[in-house]
């Protein structure tokens, strides 16, 4: 059995990965998909100070009050960010590193410095920074499902540079890349980088950014492979 920690997208919550907890649950691993402090159901809890390390305090404290171990840790989007920090606090606990489309940092690096010239939003009342647009091929369904739950995020997750104390991380690691994409693709840059690299397993997936979304079957079959 495996345990599964999902740290999840920008704007998002653990409500945005209910569709892969069965089939996960099914084949016989745990699954936690936490919130973390101002989204999802926990938005009431938002306020300016927020930042990314907020975030990364959120599933620490997860695995620590669950008493988790031999965790595969996946970090989606703006959550890779978060598993990086977790993975360097409690490298000892995690047993696989997954970026699903997610950011990869480096020490001293904010989401800001890796979006290069891609726009980001002005944020709202000087701290609230409004949702990028669903996928083209997000069906009607999971919109009126998604739109009404995604909300604004504090913009010092953003702009928080992440402090690194291991320059690599001494877990095994992989990167899921979606290919299916119109426009720029912020991601590319972190499948070209670790495509050949032999510390990293690659896998190419045809699906949109938001695969747990509109692509949970085959990221679950992915995800259950890493397992």
């Amino acid at each position: 059995m495996a345990t599964y920690l999902i740290c999840h997208g920008a704007w998002s919550a653990g409500w945005a990965w209910k569709k892969l907890r069965p089939p996960l649950q099914a084949a016989g691993h745990a699954v936690f998909t936490p919130t973390y402090t101002g989204l999802g159901e926990r938005a009431h809890l938002a306020h300016p100070l927020i930042d990314l390390e907020t975030h990364v305090q959120d599933i620490l404290a997860v695995i620590e009050a669950e008493g988790l171990r031999d965790i595969l840790l996946v970090g989606h989007s703006y959550g890779g960010m978060v598993a990086t920090g977790v993975a360097d606090r409690v490298p000892g606990l995690i047993r696989h590193l997954c970026y699903l489309d997610a950011f990869v940092p480096r020490d001293g690096q904010s989401l800001h410095d890796l979006v290069g010239g891609a726009p980001v939003a002005a944020p709202i009342a000087g701290w609230l920074v409004p949702p990028n647009p669903a996928a083209p091929d997000t069906s009607e369904a999971d919109l009126a499902w998604t739109l009404p739950r995604r909300v604004h995020q504090p913009a010092r997750c953003f702009s928080q540079k992440l402090r690194l104390a291991n320059a690599v991380p001494g877990v095994p690691r992989s990167y899921i890349h979606c290919t299916r994409k119109q426009g720029p693709d912020v991601f590319a840059q972190f499948a070209d980088r670790v495509r050949a690299d032999p510390a990293w397993r690659f896998h190419a997936l045809d699906a949109s950014h938001s695969p747990n979304i509109t692509a949970p079957e085959a990221l679950a079959a992915l995800l259950l492979e890493l397992g």
